[in-house]
């Protein structure tokens, strides 16, 4: 467990990312500078547990159907003695020892939660990725808008939890496309969706801080450049399809030449017949 006196500060974005001048002080009651590790693995490894549905199931040699008669005698066949047919050593026998329904619920004391989560988010502020946003006032959800807004902050190429003052559907449902983007409201965020993101984006109200709006115009989204290696497999492509479709013709070519040729080597076959029978009559 790691602790610091230090009052963390995070730096403030509007909505279309924006930088604004000044800083937000993050409240002292939640980063307090303490990280608690076995804590958030005991939350994490909870949260999973729970998600568990727990509906693997097999069935052990009494409830297979069949096997009730012994396969042949016991003696004088000279094969191994058997008693059924679904024994589990039997294709079609039952499971020793296989899963059976069960839940895999684990509960963990609110205290112990609350102590995981601040931890998490004192690692994150730690790590200087907690932005906050003045105000995410989305009028219709818009994919494109967050979408700028990550590349403008230049974290389109990380995981991003966006915590809303409260549920915004327009806001969850802007994100909801977007694979590398989660919207959640602060209140609901538990400790695994801060450590499963890079970067957290927290709304200025989620965290009692009011900033005043800042007048501006939405901007032209940003284009991300695609990779170097993506580029180069796309070339491959390219060329691989132009090289079959230049295959492609080649052998419509040389069949259409055949096509031709067929003709005109029977043309030429009846003509020399036709000669032949012309010489044989003179002859008579």
């Amino acid at each position: 467990m790691t602790e610091t006196n230090q009052t963390p500060q995070a730096s403030a974005y509007t909505s279309l990312g924006t930088a604004r001048t000044e800083k937000v002080a993050l409240p002292e009651a939640t980063f307090d500078g303490v990280i608690n590790v076995p804590v958030m693995h005991k939350a994490v490894t909870a949260f999973l547990a729970n998600q568990r549905q727990g509906n693997a199931s097999t069935k052990i040699r009494k409830y297979v159907t069949g096997g009730n008669q012994k396969p042949w005698k016991q003696k004088g066949t000279g094969r191994a003695r058997q008693g059924s047919t679904r024994a589990p050593h039997w294709v079609g026998g039952g499971t020793v020892f296989g899963p059976t329904p069960r839940a895999y619920d684990q509960y963990v004391p609110r205290q112990v939660r609350v102590l995981a989560k601040k931890s998490a988010l004192n690692a994150r502020a730690n790590e200087g990725s907690i932005y906050v946003i003045d105000a995410f006032n989305y009028e219709a959800p818009s994919t494109a808008t967050l979408r700028a807004l990550t590349a403008r902050l230049g974290v389109d190429d990380k995981k991003v939890l966006v915590l809303t003052d409260g549920v915004k559907p327009n806001v969850f449902l802007s994100g909801r496309n977007i694979p590398s983007v989660h919207v959640m409201p602060y209140t609901d965020a538990s400790t695994y969706h801060i450590l499963w993101s890079d970067v957290v984006l927290v709304e200025a109200g989620a965290l009692g801080q009011s900033l005043e709006p800042i007048q501006e115009t939405a901007t032209a989204p940003v284009k991300r450049a695609r990779p170097a290696a993506d580029v180069a497999r796309g070339e491959r492509k390219v060329a691989k399809r132009a090289a079959k479709t230049a295959a492609k013709k080649s052998a419509a070519k040389k069949s259409a030449a055949k096509k031709e040729a067929k003709p005109a080597a029977k043309k030429t076959t009846a003509k020399k017949s036709a000669a032949k029978k012309s010489t044989k009559k003179k002859e008579k």
